[in-house]
């Protein structure tokens, strides 16, 4: 990226999220001098990086800046605080990202004015570059514009574009609360385990290392999880006892509806 291609980047908030945002960038080759970050109490690590980066830092919206980029990385239970005051960094140039769960684009007109905005939901693995994004642009993000968000947004990992805005609900009970029952699984492997015989700690370490590794033979692999799941089984192996209990009528498949929807009304019932 060169300078001219997204112009002058506003991060809001430089928590986990943010500070995680802003090492992609710069990563990537965003300079760090196009980056202000607004935020009123930095940690030193994060200062230390704004520092090293030439960033600039404010802990209130700074006079006389109009935001070619406003990134939102704020909690959703403070934004309508936090939002009037940004309202003087927005011009008709700026395109407003927000990433903060059940907040919606009419909220955030509301407290900014009218003007191009994007919802997106990224993932904790984003923190190592290693999470997915979904995003929906409303109808004033110009072609342009939208490239440039998807630029921004892909260093933390893959971009997925939505439709329609009530899709981000399905996307944040799917892949934005993912990574926890992806945590939860390996919890229920290692006491599984446990309760088979194997020391505690032993059991922990091999469930661990077993979906880490799955997923990133996953990442790699051209085939789709089906088919990898099938290389794994043999017929009447030990795979195929587990799987015989795990994709029954009663099995995983059902209880995973009933939470992601479950997951998915929450999200909708933040977004009102």
């Amino acid at each position: 990226m060169t300078q001219s291609a997204f112009g002058q980047i506003v991060l809001v908030g430089a928590g986990n999220m943010g500070g995680a945002m802003l090492s992609g960038w710069l990563k990537s080759g965003v300079p760090g001098s196009s980056v202000t970050i607004v935020d009123p109490g930095p940690s030193e690590t994060m200062m230390a990086k704004i520092r090293d980066a030439g960033a600039r830092h404010s802990v209130s919206a700074p006079d006389n800046l109009k935001a070619d980029i406003l990134f939102l990385a704020l909690k959703p239970q403070v934004m309508d605080a936090v939002l009037p005051g940004l309202k003087s960094l927005v011009g008709p140039q700026t395109t407003v990202v927000s990433v903060a769960a059940g907040k919606t684009l009419a909220s955030m007109e509301s407290h900014l004015g009218e003007a191009a905005m994007v919802r997106a939901m990224p993932n904790t693995p984003a923190m190592i570059g290693r999470g997915v994004t979904g995003a929906f642009a409303n109808a004033a993000v110009s072609g342009a514009q939208r490239d440039v968000v998807h630029r921004l947004l892909k260093v933390s990992g893959p971009v997925e574009w939505v439709d329609s805005e009530d899709a981000i609900n399905a996307v944040t009970a799917l892949s934005g609360s993912g990574p926890a029952y992806v945590f939860y699984l390996v919890e229920c492997m290692a006491e599984a385990g446990r309760k088979s015989g194997l020391p505690a700690d032993l059991a922990m370490r091999l469930a661990r290392e077993t979906v880490a590794g799955a997923g990133e033979l996953l990442h790699q692999s051209p085939d789709p999880a089906d088919t990898l799941r099938k290389n794994v089984t043999s017929p009447g192996g030990t795979t195929a006892a587990a799987l015989s209990v795990l994709m029954a009528p009663n099995g995983m498949q059902p209880l995973f509806d009933v939470a992601i929807e479950a997951a998915r009304k929450r999200a909708e019932e933040l977004a009102q």
